[in-house]
């Protein structure tokens, strides 16, 4: 068994309590990497890094509110996380 597979299987049996927490986290993360982004300025660049990351939580969170499927749900929080990573990381130490 993956360690995708093993993740999204304890996920879907603490699904309640694990999309609690997604919320939470994922959209802490988005604020954070939001204001590193604000930080370097308001060009035209830093206006798609942060469409992306507000696109992204936004979609995590609403597919949650939605019910949407386990999967789609977990692999959504996981793009958002990422995606708000890149940014962090894009931000802090490249630019």
């Amino acid at each position: 068994m993956t360690l995708y597979q093993k993740t999204f299987q304890n996920f879907e049996e603490g699904y309640l309590g694990f999309t609690t927490l997604a919320i939470i986290g994922q959209s802490c993360l988005g604020g954070a990497a939001a204001m590193y982004i604000l930080q370097n300025g308001v060009s035209f660049f830093q206006m798609i890094q942060l469409a992306m990351v507000v696109l992204a939580c936004s979609f995590a969170n609403g597919a949650i509110l939605a019910q949407q499927k386990h999967k789609l749900v977990f692999d959504l929080i996981g793009i958002s996380v990422v995606i708000s990573i890149m940014m962090i990381v894009l931000n802090v130490w490249v630019i």
